[in-house]
């Protein structure tokens, strides 16, 4: 058992294609949503190398990482705010039942 507890035989083993190459990705999501990632990261590089042409592939890769990250802190602060606001409802509902 590796360390997250699944073993090499329970993990997917796909090979997509990202910008044209071919990478073989392993892990426990299943396949379509490694595909489906692969696909995201694929159609952010098509869309920041037809904006710049210019860069080579490995800035175009950091390019998009660092799109990417932006995107998923934005999003986990907007999960935080929201799980904020859920436990302030939360409170003014006991609140209500308390009185």
């Amino acid at each position: 058992m590796g360390a997250n507890g699944l073993s090499e035989s329970e993990k997917n083993r796909i090979t997509v294609e990202i910008y044209g190459q071919q990478y073989t990705i392993v892990g426990q999501e299943s396949s379509d949503h490694i595909r489906e990632v692969a696909m995201v990261v694929h159609n952010k590089m098509k869309e920041i190398g037809k904006r710049n042409p210019s860069l080579s592939t490995n800035k175009l890769a950091v390019l998009t990482a660092v799109n990417a990250v932006h995107e998923y802190i934005l999003l986990k602060e907007k999960v935080e705010q929201l799980e904020n606001q859920v436990k302030e409802l939360e409170q003014q509902l006991k609140s209500r039942e308390v009185d």
